[in-house]
């Protein structure tokens, strides 16, 4: 009646532009290589190296990636006001076994127009990735989907991460407790203790990610595949007296190393 075209009436949605998606990517390689730096670092390194940026701004953006310094502060991953908070199991506990401890985290992982987030479950004891998942958003249902995965593999005695809403949700904790897993969740304070996937993600970045520049998700769906064969299955690591992990994982230790 109006004379309008119906498609212009429908929202469509934004991309991000130029300036957005060269901020994200250098704020993850300066968190990768300096995870212990936080907002007010970033932003001062980013100024330092030319960009009109302001701290609100890099707060931001960290927020949308799921990252935030690993000092000791308020700041850690914030949990849904609703959620439960488990308490912290690990103090002076190491991983004695195969799947006697797992860890689980999310990390930003960019492509050349945009970005992805990956989330890897990895076990302490031989730096062995279970399961991982990537995604377009931040939403739940990718993190389900590599729990999941991972306990269709085996089951952990203790499962570690920490308190962000992702795994607080009453989803994701039903899925561990129905397994009888024991949750323990890192204290405000404690961003080290999921030390092992922080290297793992360095990992990932620099031999893989960084090197590839991917183009489209299918690329790095690829990639990443690719890389978490090499990393399971080929890599030498030196925590492991130059051992696999896939070969450590599958060797376990003890009458009660296997569940």
């Amino acid at each position: 009646m109006l004379g309008l075209n119906r498609t212009s009436l429908y929202y469509r949605p934004v991309g991000p532009g130029p300036l957005e998606i060269a901020l994200k990517h250098r704020i993850d390689e300066i968190y990768t290589k300096r995870p212990f730096y936080g907002s007010r670092r970033i932003t001062a390194q980013l100024q330092h190296e030319g960009y009109a940026v302001n701290r609100k701004r890099i707060q931001t953006y960290m927020r949308e990636m799921g990252i935030w310094g690993l000092a000791p502060g308020p700041h850690t991953s914030t949990p849904h006001p609703g959620h439960t908070i488990y308490p912290y199991l690990l103090r002076d506990v190491r991983a004695a076994y195969p799947n006697h401890i797992w860890g689980i985290d999310i990390t930003y992982i960019r492509l050349r127009h945009g970005w992805l987030y990956l989330v890897a479950i990895i076990d302490w004891y031989s730096r062995y990735v279970v399961a991982w998942e990537i995604s377009e958003t931040l939403e739940l249902p990718f993190v389900l989907v590599a729990a999941q995965r991972a306990l269709a593999t085996a089951v952990p005695t203790i499962w570690n991460h920490d308190q962000g809403s992702h795994f607080t949700s009453p989803q994701y904790t039903a899925l561990l407790l129905a397994q009888e897993v024991r949750i323990s969740m890192d204290g405000k304070g404690r961003a080290l203790d999921n030390i092992f996937t922080e290297r793992l993600w360095r990992s990932v970045k620099y031999e893989e990610v960084y090197l590839h520049d991917y183009d489209t998700p299918r690329a790095a769906q690829w990639g990443l595949t690719q890389y978490f064969r090499f990393y399971n299955h080929e890599r030498l690591h030196q925590s492991l007296a130059y051992a696999t992990p896939a070969s450590v994982y599958a060797d376990p230790v003890g009458p009660d190393s296997v569940r």
